[in-house]
């Protein structure tokens, strides 16, 4: 499990005086902050999904705008809790944000106490999606690891068919399917049917199961 001190706040707005105030704020209370100039500037760093922490985007700037950036990291998987920081004419825009999966939205001028409190929330909100998708990337790695034919009879097996029912869907023997049956429990280090379905329904998160 990843505490708060592994999280960071990262800073994106193309106004420096504004970048200057949120970062001395973000570290005058003990947390660590990288700043950024433009969403261009942050995409480059290519931030792994592991990585957990708080956005502090500015909704409104040019070439790529905080909205445009959102749908961006959340194409590529990354968890970060984004807080939108908005001007007044901003905020039915950030209303919808907030609807696409930003996790809150601060108006200027905001108050600082509020907008830690909230930088706070943001980072156990990321912690949480981080831990899950840790456990997700294990479930996968260890689907990744049966043989083909294994992951053919562990996606009918997890369906409810029967031994005998997933042998005539695969044109094998039903004493091979027992075989493949046990090497995937003990693959997937399920000590039921049960357990197998709640991995099974982990992996329909994931797009090698389709």
């Amino acid at each position: 499990m990843r505490g708060e001190s592994d999280s960071k706040v990262f800073i994106v707005d193309d106004d420096p005086s504004v970048r200057r105030s949120l970062k001395r704020l973000v570290r005058s209370h003990g947390l660590g902050a990288r700043v950024f100039s433009s969403a261009r500037e942050l995409l480059s760093e290519d931030i792994n999904p592991e990585v957990s922490g708080c956005l502090l985007l500015d909704v409104a700037m040019p070439e790529v705008s905080g909205i445009e950036l959102q749908a961006e990291l959340r194409r590529r998987g990354v968890n970060l809790a984004i807080v939108f920081i908005t001007g007044r004419g901003n905020i039915p825009m950030s209303v919808q944000a907030v609807k696409d999966g930003a996790f809150d939205f601060i108006e200027k001028p905001f108050d600082p106490a509020v907008l830690i409190k909230v930088v706070h929330h943001a980072i156990a909100c990321s912690r949480r999606l981080v831990d899950e998708y840790s456990v997700l990337r294990q479930v996968q790695k260890k689907y990744e690891a049966l043989t083909h034919r294994e992951q053919e009879v562990f996606r009918l097996v997890v369906r409810g068919m029967l031994n005998k029912e997933v042998a005539i869907k695969l044109g094998i023997a039903e004493k091979t399917v027992k075989v493949h049956r046990s090497r995937v429990m003990a693959k997937m280090k399920a000590d039921s049917l049960a357990t197998l379905v709640r991995l099974a329904d982990k992996l329909e998160f994931l797009p090698f199961t389709n």
